[in-house]
């Protein structure tokens, strides 16, 4: 493989990760790769299922050996919110990729998700969003190479400030 032919993106649920991902995988002649499906393929069932069953720390176990597995190149991939509590998980995939984080405030996450209860994000039970937010933050902070602020800029804005941050 050639050394970071990957784009990984991460970021909180809301952030854009899929929907970026989808538009810089065209614009770069990437594939995409989207983790939570991944999961839920190699699962066979959802990530709120295998958290409703079987806990937080099960689900970010389960994130951490599916993308431990992952062998790809040329790939844009977005990972799901909680993969930054795997650091084997993250140095794997910093090892042919480079991180970017996409930055947005809790506010602006908060008028994106509706579902946060039944969205299959991995958390502790008597966790807010806020704390959580302010937790993965560090995390985030640590694994990017790139942080992208993208609270107020749209899907091609934020997909031109990444193409401008790869190219330098």
């Amino acid at each position: 493989m050639s050394p970071k032919s990957n784009i990984v993106l991460i970021g909180m649920p809301g952030s854009g990760k899929s929907t970026i991902g989808v538009i810089l995988a065209k614009r770069t002649s990437h594939d995409f790769v989207d983790t939570d499906v991944v999961i839920q393929s190699v699962e066979h069932r959802s990530l709120q299922d295998i958290l409703d069953k079987e806990g937080y720390l099960a689900l970010r176990e389960v994130e951490a050996r599916v993308l431990q597995s992952l062998r790809l190149e040329n790939h844009v991939i977005s990972t799901g919110g909680s993969a930054v509590y795997s650091d084997a998980a993250m140095q794997h995939l910093k090892q042919n990729g480079t991180c970017i984080y996409l930055d947005v405030s809790v506010a602006t996450l908060r008028s994106r998700i509706t579902d946060y209860e039944t969205r299959g994000i991995a958390k502790r039970p008597d966790q807010s969003f806020a704390d959580l937010f302010e937790e993965r933050t560090q995390l985030y902070r640590k694994y990017a190479d790139i942080t992208i602020t993208a609270d107020v800029l749209n899907q091609d804005a934020v997909c031109d400030a990444i193409m401008l941050q790869l190219t330098r």
